[in-house]
């Protein structure tokens, strides 16, 4: 019951990650794919996205979905509809670029391929040949900026975005009392020399953000005539959330705990590369 129950839900993860690459363009990453279907699938609801259990043999947190999805987009692999030549950027072949989502069935158009390759030892193990990238540094990022005093957070937020070439003014936001509920705010030039104006939000949290922060935020937007919004949290945001950021004629751009890791990557904040190599299958197969 448990194993049907398994099969019918990545089933319906393989639909919804095929329906997310044509709606983008056919050709993203895992986390694109999967955040696509967590910000706006009709059939998956974030709740069963971002859902987090506690493993009874380690103790430690772990999302069920994203097992499911990780096997759903492999047998996607193995069954043509998706090709990768780095297992990193996924693309949509002329197969998974042609599905017909009204006559698409997985349990027939895709387990019996998968199946067979199983049968004749195709497929590799997932964990030993899967290129992923060490992001053990974010977590750790992630949770330095928890453990950061709200004055510090915002002082992180205010740096990033000056390194983002935002020109922040040094008075607003930076008393942390009487700012109108701003954590920053300043102006961005743009190629054509207009200046817009800018403000700034910074949550240090856990918890996801809902709507109605947003629509404080933007009520902090009008004392000071901000014509754009950022809204910076260490967690992420609700569906509501990410709607009500679009509504209106100033659009709020939002980053998640994912987006500031890799904003700090891409302007080396207070952060260093380090260069490593991983052995070629010559020095692990066994002979």
């Amino acid at each position: 019951m448990a194993l049907n129950k398994t099969l019918k839900s990545e089933n319906l993860i393989m639909s919804e990650a095929l329906k997310a690459m044509q709606s983008l363009g056919g050709k993203l990453t895992r986390k694109e794919i999967k955040r696509e279907i967590r910000d706006h699938s009709k059939i998956i609801s974030e709740e069963t996205v971002d859902e987090v259990k506690i493993s009874k043999k380690s103790g430690s947190k772990y999302h069920p979905f994203d097992y499911r999805f990780n096997f759903s987009i492999k047998d996607l692999i193995t069954a043509g509809y998706i090709v990768t030549d780095d297992n990193h950027i996924l693309e949509l072949s002329e197969k998974g670029r042609t599905v017909k989502f009204e006559k698409f069935n997985p349990a027939k158009d895709v387990r019996p391929i998968v199946d067979e390759a199983t049968n004749i030892g195709v497929l590799n193990d997932d964990e030993k040949n899967e290129n992923v990238d060490d992001e053990s540094w974010k977590d750790e990022l992630l949770t330095s900026l928890l453990k950061m005093a709200p004055q510090k957070f915002e002082l992180f937020c205010r740096g990033l975005l000056k390194e983002m070439k935002i020109d922040l003014d040094d008075t607003i936001g930076v008393q942390y009392v009487g700012d109108g509920g701003l954590d920053g705010f300043g102006y961005i030039t743009s190629g054509d020399f207009r200046t817009t104006r800018v403000a700034l939000q910074a949550k240090r949290w856990d918890g996801k953000v809902s709507s109605p922060e947003i629509d404080k935020f933007r009520g902090a937007m009008d004392k000071h005539n901000a014509e754009y919004g950022v809204f910076i949290t260490t967690s992420d945001f609700t569906r509501d959330a990410i709607k009500a950021a679009k509504v209106g004629t100033r659009v709020i751009t939002l980053i998640n705990g994912d987006q500031i890791c890799e904003l700090v990557a891409k302007y080396g904040y207070y952060v260093k590369p380090i260069t490593t190599y991983r052995l070629g299958s010559f020095y692990t197969d066994d002979e």
